[in-house]
């Protein structure tokens, strides 16, 4: 966009008169034209984005109510079903542009539905690596790799990485963003973004190419500011028949909103646990980090939060974690063959396309090919089982032990500890190089992912490389309102 908005000042500014949908919907395409052959993050741009601005500017001149983000540019995941546009998953067999088959859904996904209920202007859809299993990159696509924005010769963060890069090159105000193993808050922090993993079961994600949607999936807003993401989440979250499990999160949400929780003064007095090896063993923060981390422990304690060191130290907690080479524990996403099943089901008759049996057949394609992205999924217990058995519902009652167990160490060190969060740096050194193999090294991305904890990821800084520096503000489960409140003073004080 020609002009950097936040929600508020749009919002504004529609009410003076001072611009309309229209232009707003203008801006971002022609943001898109002088930027994108660059940058690579868009995949589809919605046909009828000037139709729906127009209409919005009807609205608002009758006098119409009109939601919370009426005209508002937003961007949408592939992942996440649009009506009319192809869901690829970054997968070139789904993709007709790459000489596969389109996979296109009748109507939206929840996540979607809500933000056009709520007047949002979507702007299209955005590039993702296949099947979104990659959350460093996007240089798989079938659409070409996908660029950082805020540093164009480092990796994107993955896999939300076209939503990021287009909030962080002006495209739109929020992107719509999902988390399996760091998917939300690994591009928001290596694009300089707001990003918020929330809850498991607070957003829905029913009608979004699932990788663990049983077990870990979330759905979440990447933005520039604390209070538009924090706006974003007030619509996205919330109860809806179409995916069950979001009865959880009745209840749950503060009565003011998740935008109304942000007060000046939320860090005064409050007890904020510091990343340590009683977190995560033999995971240390490079000398960089660990300046720029210290830099912000200074700002916190400027704003009255009193810091714990490692205060999981002899807990066991880092004992839970599995994790691999990549820094990725994969437990719960053998639950993907059940779930991507349910989610093709859901297209129902009318498409060539309604299970995985039917997708191998028409692409010729084999989502689950041992040498294929998710080929690192064999070697979890019973997938070949499930593999063969594709409407057979996954036994997770180990997951769900680990999950328990995970929640179990983490509520008891929050209460001996008498913490109100947990505030760590996102990764544990620099964004690696676009094209490199080595991966984005995040500190808290499996334990709150298989924990179904809420983290908030707010830029704190940058490395001398230009490497963006984020923060990340992790609590119990359904603190979002407090969490935000933490970022929101934070960024303040910046």
């Amino acid at each position: 966009m020609t002009k950097i908005w936040t929600v508020g000042a749009i919002q504004a500014a529609l009410a003076r008169g001072d611009t309309t949908a229209v232009a707003l919907a203008e801006q971002s395409l022609a943001a898109i034209a002088a930027q994108d052959g660059r940058f690579n993050a868009m995949l589809y741009l919605n046909p009828d984005l000037m139709e729906d601005a127009r209409a919005i500017d009807r609205r608002r001149a009758s006098g119409e109510a009109v939601g919370p983000l009426a005209g508002v540019p937003v961007l949408v995941k592939d992942t996440m079903d649009m009506a009319g546009l192809p869901s690829t998953g970054g997968w070139a067999p789904l993709s007709a542009k790459a000489g596969g088959t389109d996979l296109i859904p009748t109507r939206d996904s929840a996540v979607v539905a809500r933000m056009r209920a709520a007047g949002a202007l979507l702007i299209g859809k955005t590039n993702v690596p296949i099947m979104s299993a990659s959350g460093t990159n996007a240089n798989n696509s079938w659409a070409g790799p996908t660029l950082n924005a805020f540093a164009p010769d480092l990796a994107p963060g993955g896999s939300s990485a076209g939503s990021a890069t287009g909030v962080a090159a002006d495209y739109a105000v929020i992107g719509l963003a999902e988390e399996t193993g760091g998917s939300i808050q690994n591009p928001a922090a290596a694009q300089n973004l707001v990003g918020i993993k929330p809850t498991f079961g607070l957003v829905p994600n029913s009608g979004v190419i699932p990788l663990a949607v049983s077990t870990r999936d979330v759905v979440g807003p990447v933005a520039r500011t604390v209070r538009d993401a924090a706006i974003a989440l007030d619509v996205l979250a919330g109860y809806t028949s179409a995916d069950p499990k979001t009865i959880a999160g009745v209840g749950r949400r503060p009565l003011t909103g998740y935008a109304g929780s942000l007060m000046p003064g939320a860090l005064r007095g409050k007890r904020l646990g510091l990343y340590g090896p009683g977190w995560r063993r033999d995971a240390p923060l490079s000398a960089g980090a660990e300046a720029l981390y210290s830099e912000s422990m200074e700002t916190l304690r400027s704003l009255g939060a009193e810091l714990v060191a490692d205060p999981f130290a002899g807990s066991g907690f880092a004992d839970l974690a599995l994790i691999g080479p990549t820094g990725f524990d994969e437990r719960g996403c053998e639950s993907v063959v059940y779930d991507l099943e349910r989610y093709l089901t859901a297209f129902g008759p009318g498409s060539a396309i309604r299970s995985i049996d039917s997708l191998k057949r028409v692409t010729g394609a084999d989502p689950f090919d041992r040498a294929g992205v998710l080929g690192f999924m064999w070697d979890l217990p019973e997938f070949a089982h499930l593999v063969a058995h594709c409407a057979e519902p996954p036994d997770l009652s180990a997951f769900m032990a680990l999950r328990e167990a995970y929640l179990h160490l983490f509520n008891g060190v929050m209460e001996a500890a008498d913490l109100d969060a947990m505030v760590m740096p996102q990764a544990q050194e620099e964004t690696p190089p676009l094209f490199s193999t080595v991966p984005i090294r995040e500190t808290a991305v499996s334990e709150i992912n298989i924990a179904g904890l809420p983290g908030v990821t707010v830029p704190a800084g940058a490395y001398p490389s230009g490497s963006a520096f984020g923060l990340l503000f992790v609590g119990r489960m359904w603190s979002e309102g407090s969490l935000l409140a933490f970022a929101a003073d934070y960024e303040a004080a910046r």
